[in-house]
Formats: structure tokens, sequence, C-alpha cells
């Protein structure tokens, strides 16, 4: 049992670089005339940060999530790769 869930920490270890890295190439190709559809994608997330005032702390949160085709791209060679280690 122990075995399974320290393969699925790396499962997701594995998704999120290749998110990370298909994001950052994304990035790069849309100032490329030939790769700019790799860029293209959708941001959602919160656009006002959430901020809690509590007197004794204060903290703001926000969250923003931009996929692209790249970074989806990039997870689904990081669940390929995977498979095959």
């Amino acid at each position: 049992m122990a075995a399974k869930d320290k393969s699925m920490w790396i499962l997701i270890v594995f998704i999120l670089a290749g998110i990370v890295i298909g994001g950052l190439i994304g990035d790069l190709a849309s100032k490329s005339t030939g790769l700019w559809w790799l860029a293209y994608g959708q941001e959602f997330g919160l656009n006002q940060p959430l901020a809690v005032d509590l007197s004794i702390i204060k903290f703001s949160f926000s969250l923003m999530i931009k996929l692209n085709i790249s970074s989806i791209l990039g997870m689904i060679l990081a669940v390929f790769i995977y498979r095959k280690v």
C-alpha cells in the first residue's frame, strides 16, 4: 500500500513538472510566428485577492491558473514518460 502512495506522489510531481515546463515553452512560443498556437489558452481564478483581517494577522489569498496548449501537451507527455519509467 505504501508503494502505491509513493508512486501517486511521483506521478503528481511529474504532471506538475510537465505543466510548468509546457507553460514555459508556450510562453516562449508565443513570440514565434509559426508556433503561436502553442500559447493559445485560458486563464481563470480570482481576479481580486481574498483579504482576511483578523486584527492580529492580516493575509491575502489569490490563485490564478493559466492553461495553454503546450502545458496540456506537457502534462500528457509527463504521464507518458511516467508510464515508461
